[in-house]
């Protein structure tokens, strides 16, 4: 095969077509799949050919076998779970990354690509207002990135009682307590496991699923040896916060590491309106958010923060005789994320904040929070219908009576198609969970979902009188 430039033109300009054809249908589309998965699989189950074909024509058969299956998670409508959609410029920026194809890991090798990095990295520092000094890595996600400040707190508490975790393992190696609330979330459980210490010590948390500095102090009363204390910064279901001042400060005093989970709340450290909220957030030692949540950059990206870089050093880099490392003793992409090999995530981010500037982002995260306000309005001006958290950030949690009638509701709502809202469990109760985490929701797109809901409760009211 020959390479020639000229070779990526068609293909790329039918995945341009394709792309717009796909971003137009967003504002009208349903926003749940049209097809299930076993459709799909039966539409991709072919053969593999024996001769090769048009790349341009690859692409559009991609296109057009994939879309009944594509959620319109790009959509203003789309509510579920927490995932953001996509700003344009980090859209293009992504684009960019991969014709690119620069293999982040090393400073002297991607010279470009670890400045971009390096950049985004101390604008996020200044933005969410933590030390200027902290290592910023990109990891998959919130898991990894959880894992990372998780890690690094691993290595370090080990070392202050003697043990060299990188050199000896964890055989024979003091125990590493983990403390975290009630209602931690499962990515910190798996971090957690994936670092070989097990299930944490859950502490009791408040009704709207924060950690109790109480109980937290009588938790570590009980604990010898090195520790770890997880905070979260955004409740899955209530979008509150811990109490960061007080409850870093016990951690601190007990000579424990803190890392704190905002895997979406994280960003409310934008705005001054959370400030009384995340007060003493800056004094913890690592913390973890998602870029593909909030900031609104394409899938995936996750940040990891540790106040201290020595410490993501030591628990990430590797030495070996082929790597090429940069004189100035800068840490590079990989000595700050599990993966030596990697996509250069974080020029997306650069991109998003450099096309939002700071009070963009401001804008975009105050926005987020105005709609989830304006949903749980209008959702409890319907009849039987509860919201159970105080809203404070971008999480509305709602209960329709009885937890089976909010499962036939939640399954209406998703049925109906002009909106997407998940199920879940909280506190034991069935509730439809809310999360606004689109750049482009507006006024209108809070309409149409309340609309959709109240015919959700209307479709459920009128089958149980049937």
């Amino acid at each position: 095969m020959t390479f020639r430039p000229e070779d990526y033109r068609a293909p790329l300009e039918q995945a341009v077509r394709s792309a717009a054809e796909w971003l137009d249908s967003l504002p009208s589309r349903p926003v749940k799949p049209a097809a299930p998965v076993d459709q799909l699989a039966a539409a991709f189950a072919r053969a593999l050919p024996e001769e090769p074909a048009d790349p341009a024509a690859v692409v559009a058969e991609l296109a057009t076998l994939a879309e009944p299956g594509l959620m319109a998670i790009g959509s203003g409508r789309f509510f579920g779970w927490v995932m953001g959609g996509t700003l344009p410029a980090a859209l293009s920026a992504d684009w960019l990354v991969s014709a690119w194809d620069q293999n982040g890991g090393l400073r002297y090798a991607t010279p470009a690509t670890a400045a971009i990095e390096e950049r985004a990295g101390a604008w996020i520092l200044d933005l969410l207002h933590l030390p200027a000094s902290s290592a910023v890595g990109f990891t998959t996600g919130g898991t990894m990135a959880n894992f990372v400040g998780l890690a690094a707190g691993r290595g370090a508490v080990l070392r202050a009682v003697g043990w060299d975790v990188n050199r000896d393992g964890l055989t024979g190696a003091p125990r590493v307590s983990v403390l975290a609330g009630a209602e931690v979330h499962s990515s910190v459980i798996l971090a957690l496991r994936y670092l070989g210490l097990g299930e944490p010590t859950l502490v009791a948390a408040d009704p709207q699923g924060c950690i109790r500095p109480d109980a937290l102090a009588d938790a570590l009363a009980t604990v010898t040896g090195p520790s770890l204390v997880v905070l979260q910064a955004g409740n899955l279901h209530s979008g509150s916060f811990d109490p960061m001042r007080e409850s870093i400060r016990l951690a601190h005093d007990a000579g424990a590491w803190v890392h704190v989970d905002g895997a979406f709340g994280l960003w409310a450290a934008v705005s001054p309106r959370w400030a009384p909220a995340l007060a003493g957030l800056d004094t913890a030692d690592s913390w973890a958010t998602d870029a593909h949540k909030t900031l609104n950059v394409p899938y995936d990206c996750g940040i990891a923060i540790v106040a201290d870089p020595t410490a993501a050093r030591s628990a990430f880099a590797a030495h070996t005789s082929y790597f090429v490392r940069d004189d100035a003793g800068t840490a590079d992409p990989m000595d700050l994320v599990p993966e030596l090999s990697r996509r250069a995530r974080g020029v997306p981010v650069w991109a998003a904040m450099r096309s939002l500037g700071r009070s963009g982002t401001v804008a975009l995260v105050e926005g987020l929070a105005d709609n989830a306000s304006a949903l749980a309005t209008g959702l409890a001006a319907l009849p039987g219908v509860e919201v159970l958290n105080d809203v404070v950030f971008t999480q509305v949690s709602v209960s329709f009576g009885t937890d089976d009638r909010t499962v036939r509701v939640t399954q209406a709502l998703i049925a109906d198609g002009a909106v997407w809202m998940s199920g879940s469990v909280w506190s034991g109760r069935a509730v439809l969970r809310i999360s606004v985490s689109n750049w482009s929701t507006d006024a209108a797109d809070v309409a149409v979902a309340v609309d959709a809901v109240a015919r959700a409760l209307a479709t459920v009211t009128t089958a149980d009188r049937g």
